[in-house]
């Protein structure tokens, strides 16, 4: 086939975020964790092992990868074509469309007010 190596998504390379599966608190490695000293920039694996929730004290392997948060979900190659719409994260697309889609509804409801 081919030697190149498998290209990664921005999302697939930004690092992951990790859930509590007992409180739901989510551990963002941009922000870390105050209540522990732990520092912004520090990965879920590089954790002392003594590390444990700051909301509900569980231990590190009841937390699951939930993957990168806000993070686009494309190749790097990719984000610049489009009307910007590349650029965005999940959320912000799921904004766009659900809103687009709640405007079109008012503005048709409203056309009926025309009689």
């Amino acid at each position: 086939m081919s030697d190149r190596p498998q290209e990664l998504t921005v999302a697939e390379q930004a690092p992951a975020s990790y859930e509590c599966r007992a409180c739901g608190y989510v551990y963002e490695p941009s922000k870390g964790d105050g209540k522990n000293d732990i520092p912004a920039g520090t990965p879920f694996e590089e954790l002392p092992e003594t590390w444990r929730c700051p909301v509900c004290g569980v231990r590190r392997s009841q937390f699951v990868n939930i993957g990168a948060k806000d993070a686009p979900s494309g190749f790097q190659e990719n984000l610049n074509y489009g009307f910007g719409v590349n650029r965005l994260t999940p959320n912000q697309k799921n904004l766009l469309i659900f809103g687009a889609l709640g405007l079109f509804f008012l503005f048709f409801m409203s056309l009926y007010g025309l009689s």
